[in-house]
């Protein structure tokens, strides 16, 4: 555990210094510290005895987060495209954590509504090519978040939130809309903490169980 927590210390003075080279325009920096950040959190997770479909996930956001460093754009359909594979090892990893929670029903409406409308106000200011992808990725990141949100705590919930908004600064910079002043620091800073907090939410919701169990034992004549 001690290994986990020096891991994890590593991983959140990165994002300190990632978020500072961003504030202040120094790109070099601004690279060095992404490339280090999901290979971080990964090894921290795995320290941490997570199930490997959790550093799978991160390591393919690893992947995107390379891929996206360029501009063009068969590296960012790639880059796209890790990260979907991503949220497919999320969802499978937080299907498995137990039966939805209560009122996941109307939760669902909530993630569809935020979805249709999205994606149907983007539509037209994206390139033609990225339409179809765009829509395709949306859908399964929101899925993503939704089962998060369904069937895990608060942490993970508001992670699945998070990565939705962080992709969404993305989207509209594609779709050429209006930015906040340095977008990518807003990206970086939602997009590390919605990774981080779905670790915390999976490593969390996995220890309940456990803690359970013990308890049950120490009480069973």
């Amino acid at each position: 555990m001690r290994a986990s927590r020096e891991l994890l210390a590593a991983f959140a003075l990165t994002v300190f210094l990632d978020l500072a080279f961003l504030a202040v325009g120094f790109r070099t920096g601004h690279v060095v510290a992404k490339v280090l950040l999901m290979p971080l959190l990964a090894a921290s997770a795995a320290r941490a005895g997570a199930p490997r479909l959790l550093v799978a996930a991160l390591l393919c956001g690893w992947g995107g987060d390379v891929l996206l460093f360029s501009g063009a754009d068969p590296a960012f359909m790639a880059g796209m495209a890790s990260f979907a594979a991503g949220h497919v090892c999320y969802l499978v990893l937080f299907r498995r954590q137990g039966p939805p929670h209560a009122r996941t029903r109307l939760l669902g409406l909530v993630y569809a509504a935020a979805l249709v409308t999205l994606v149907a106000l983007l539509w037209p200011d994206l390139p033609a090519g990225l339409r179809v992808p765009v829509a395709g990725y949306s859908t399964l990141l929101t899925a993503m978040a939704y089962t998060a949100a369904g069937r895990l705590g608060p942490a993970a919930a508001l992670g699945g939130a998070l990565f939705m908004l962080s992709d969404t600064l993305i989207a509209t910079g594609v779709a050429d809309w209006p930015q906040l002043p340095r977008p990518d620091f807003w990206i970086m800073l939602t997009y590390a903490a919605a990774q981080f907090l779905l670790v915390r939410g999976t490593l969390d919701a996995r220890r309940v169980p456990a803690a359970a169990y013990r308890e049950v034992r120490s009480t069973t004549p």
